[in-house]
């Protein structure tokens, strides 16, 4: 057995799955354009396990979404992974954010590029080849006309994700293919989840913090 409870809380989309052997079991998942993990995470979890018919003590292993994303949303993930873990004594796995986004895209050719929104014109971005081998480092970055020249001029950029859509009226090279309405998700993590069970590539739970990529800045509220 490989039971793996997944955690995807890193954009709006709150999404949970658990899977058997990298098989998918079962998924709860909502976007509805507000963060309602807050709400919305336990319940899914509790939801899950039950469709698939299995208690907490069947689960062989937890996997969270690392980040980049929602400092609050990667949190809440993360928190209830590690609660989880504690309890039930179980290892913890991390998944890339933008590595499980980029496998939503199937391709024999060019690269995929997954952006999560950093807010005004700046995204969280990855590039991936047609195999979903990481090419190019994690990145903030501002988007401008030149973005990612070096890969639209070799052939055609697959780019998802919710820091795609802004994107649209700055990249407008012709080998420039946005695809809509795809979030990270619970069901992308099994595979890789799966893999990293089978090489015990595992987490220090006590120690284990979300890859934000840039640090959490309040912003003070304007007097009145």
């Amino acid at each position: 057995m490989a039971t793996i409870l997944h955690i995807e809380t890193a954009t709006k989309n709150c999404s949970v799955s658990v899977a058997d052997k990298g098989e998918l079991l079962a998924i709860q998942e909502l976007n509805d354009g507000n963060y309602s993990h807050a709400e919305k995470l336990h319940p899914f979890i509790q939801q899950v396990m039950e469709e698939a018919k299995l208690s907490f003590n069947d689960v062989d292993a937890v996997a969270v979404s690392k980040g980049p994303g929602s400092y609050t949303g990667l949190r809440i993930g993360v928190s209830a992974a590690k609660g989880l873990c504690f309890a039930f004594d179980k290892p913890l796995i991390s998944i890339e954010t933008l590595q499980s986004l980029a496998h939503k895209v199937s391709t024999e050719e060019g690269v995929i590029i997954p952006m999560l929104d950093a807010r005004r014109m700046e995204v969280y971005a990855a590039v991936y080849n047609s195999k979903h081998e990481q090419v190019r480092d994690i990145k903030a970055e501002i988007i401008a006309e030149n973005s990612f020249q070096e890969y639209l001029l070799k052939g055609k950029v697959y780019f998802l994700g919710d820091g795609a859509e802004k994107c649209k009226e700055v990249i407008t090279h012709e080998n420039a293919v946005f695809i809509d309405g795809e979030f990270p998700s619970a069901k992308e993590m099994v595979k890789l989840s799966f893999d990293k069970y089978k090489k015990n590539d595992i987490e220090d739970v006590a120690y284990f913090e979300p890859f934000y990529l840039k640090d959490f800045v309040v912003t003070p509220e304007k007097k009145r």
